[in-house]
């Protein structure tokens, strides 16, 4: 597989659809893990709904797991609030396709902020859920810990591993992770998508340790072997209001 290191200033391959109009929410996502498991395409179709088209690599299904914290997080032209701005998030995710339009379809996104909870499930109607979180650092070493009301729970660590690979087009690396464009369905089952821009990922190897992880089997996933781990040290986000598909 190929690898570069240098990339252009956006990791896009389409430019923004600029009919969404200004972006709505910035943020800034810190210390993110990609913990990807390959799975078969099969496994996932009951979970993804039609028109969207299960996403694959080289004949793989990829689900992942993606801990990490933001900061920063706020609507377009408001300032970040000093304790409503920062927390830890968990998210539980797929790839898909919508004709030449590859996104993301979210399973579940664990918060430890209620308000971001029912603001991202109302503006966004993306499946957000509340849980006690903790994060934490020992060095390079990152800490983590989520637990939902019901007892789902994450505990794992994870540091990086080697120096930051910019991936190009082609390799596992950049089909997995420069996706700008996430797909969401509403209580009412429609469907919607929202763009999202930043930087390309700077990616590093990485490793990591589960000691508890509920949240795959939580959506009857089940991922068996060890995970392709990545590092993220920090990434600047802009994502733009819904559009209906």
């Amino acid at each position: 597989m190929r690898a570069a290191l240098s990339a252009p200033a956006s990791g896009r391959d389409q430019p923004v659809d600029r009919g969404a109009g200004p972006a709505l929410w910035r943020q800034t996502w810190h210390d993110l893990a990609f913990l990807h498991w390959p799975v078969p395409p099969a496994l996932r179709r009951p979970l993804i709904p039609e028109p969207l088209a299960i996403d694959t690599f080289e004949g793989s299904a990829w689900v992942a797991l993606t801990p990490f914290w933001m900061s920063g997080v706020t609507l377009r032209g408001l300032p970040a609030f000093p304790g409503l701005s920062t927390f830890p998030e968990m998210n539980v995710r797929t790839y898909v396709r919508l004709n030449d339009q590859p996104g993301v379809w979210f399973f579940s996104l664990d918060a430890a902020n209620r308000l971001a909870v029912g603001m991202a499930r109302r503006l966004f109607h993306l499946p957000y859920v509340h849980a006690r979180m903790r994060v934490g650092r020992l060095g390079a070493q990152l800490l983590y810990a989520s637990r939902r009301r019901d007892g789902t729970s994450f505990v794992g660590s994870y540091e990086p591993a080697g120096p930051v690979i910019r991936f190009l087009p082609g390799t596992r690396e950049h089909f997995l992770t420069e996706r700008y464009r996430l797909y969401a369905r509403s209580p009412r089952g429609n469907l919607y998508r929202a763009e999202i821009d930043h930087e390309p990922w700077p990616l590093q190897p990485a490793r990591a340790t589960l000691e508890r992880n509920d949240l795959l089997a939580a959506h009857g996933i089940a991922a068996e072997g060890e995970p392709l781990v990545h590092y993220a040290r920090r990434l600047d986000v802009k994502i733009w209001p819904l559009l209906a598909v």
